[in-house]
């Protein structure tokens, strides 16, 4: 009989989940995906050293179905598994919580109560934890946030022009992808770079994109902000944008139903390009509308490390991650020549470097320590 590990990223259709042994959480024995939640015909898919890779039709209605499918799955390559604690990716943890939080029922209700500050989001967090505390009942249920990571942040970093009431209530910077920033962290200690004595632009690049700036370790700013929607364009969000448009747009007759919707899934790369969110598409298109997309993207991750480099008044290294910045080359080679501007201290160019972010490993660590 083992003792295991689970960790679990749910989002609006899929349902992402990894298993470890407890006294290794860093080498998986099972990676899954439950795909198109909500559809007629869910998909199943597996990797990891038990079961290879596995592909299969399931049911998958909604997330209480998505998980049952996962724990079948673990049932079926882990039948001595014994299930200890579970991780959970929860987008927004608010100014409420800085650190991992075990779940009971008082901390699920903090956790809705954030609903209306990740509306797309936060929903599905919730719903995947409600589906693990039915399916694991003995298990230990963790809670690790996106925004966590930037806690830290001066308030000159955390705050809006806005009156201070506002800010008091909630209206500030959170910042997001920060499990993202705590494991390109963790991969550049275990490779025995000085973190601690660095300044670093993290560039989460995938459907979501942000620049963190992280100083010694610590994160100083993160180009999302109040939502997921501020700073770089992304798949199909709009990223920085004049508030004064957004007024426009308002008087102009457009419900405020309609404008989230414009800027959460009508803009970014899909709305400039008019073909496609997926970067893969857009720089094999050869259109220029496709072309003028991702200069578009190119020219404003530039601007936003430029921004984490005045931030920390220098920069060292620049760590692409996520599915754009671990695998566009010709993408990273773009902003590295609109980045040759910048020296370190001794002159040398700033190192620019890919990782492989591993959010779901951090999940598994928050997941063994709850246990201890």
């Amino acid at each position: 009989m083992s003792t295991l590990l689970l960790a679990f990223n749910a989002g609006s259709s899929s349902l992402k989940f990894e298993a470890a042994e407890a006294a290794n959480p860093g080498a998986p024995v099972l990676s899954g995906v439950v795909d198109r939640i909500g559809a007629e015909a869910g998909a199943l898919r597996l990797s990891g050293p038990l079961s290879g890779d596995v592909k299969d039709a399931c049911s998958a209605p909604d997330h209480a179905a998505a998980m049952a499918t996962s724990a079948a799955a673990l049932a079926r390559f882990l039948p001595q598994g014994v299930v200890a604690a579970v991780g959970h990716r929860v987008v927004h943890g608010g100014a409420v919580f800085s650190a991992p939080a075990v779940i009971d029922d008082a901390v699920v209700t903090a956790l809705t109560a954030l609903v209306p500050l990740a509306p797309l989001h936060q929903p599905h967090s919730l719903s995947g934890i409600a589906a693990a505390r039915a399916q694991f009942p003995d298990a230990v249920q963790v809670a690790c946030f996106d925004t966590a990571f930037h806690a830290s942040k001066p308030f000159v970093q955390d705050s809006f022009g806005l009156p201070r009431t506002y800010f008091d209530q909630g209206v500030r910077r959170y910042g997001f992808h920060g499990l993202s920033c705590q494991s390109i962290l963790r991969t550049l200690r275990d490779e025995g770079q000085p973190v601690d004595a660095m300044r670093l632009a993290i560039a989460h690049l995938g459907n979501g994109c942000s620049v963190t700036a992280v100083l010694n370790g610590v994160s100083q700013s993160c180009s999302m902000g109040f939502s997921t929607l501020d700073g770089l364009a992304m798949g199909t969000r709009c990223g920085r944008i004049d508030p004064g448009v957004l007024l426009h747009l308002l008087r102009d007759g457009m419900s405020p139903q309609d404008l989230e919707t414009l800027l959460y899934k009508q803009s970014g790369l899909l709305g400039l390009s008019g073909e496609s969110n997926d970067m893969r598409d857009l720089l094999g298109s050869g259109t220029p509308d496709a072309k003028a997309a991702v200069d578009f993207f190119v020219a404003r991750v530039i601007e936003e490390i430029a921004r984490a480099a005045a931030v920390m008044g220098g920069l060292d290294q620049v760590v692409f991650c996520g599915g754009i910045g671990e695998n566009a080359a010709p993408l990273r080679d773009q902003v590295a020549q609109g980045l040759t501007f910048l020296r370190r201290n001794d002159g040398s160019e700033v190192a620019v470097t890919h990782r492989q972010t591993r959010e779901e490993q951090e999940l598994l660590l928050a997941a063994r320590a709850a246990a201890a």
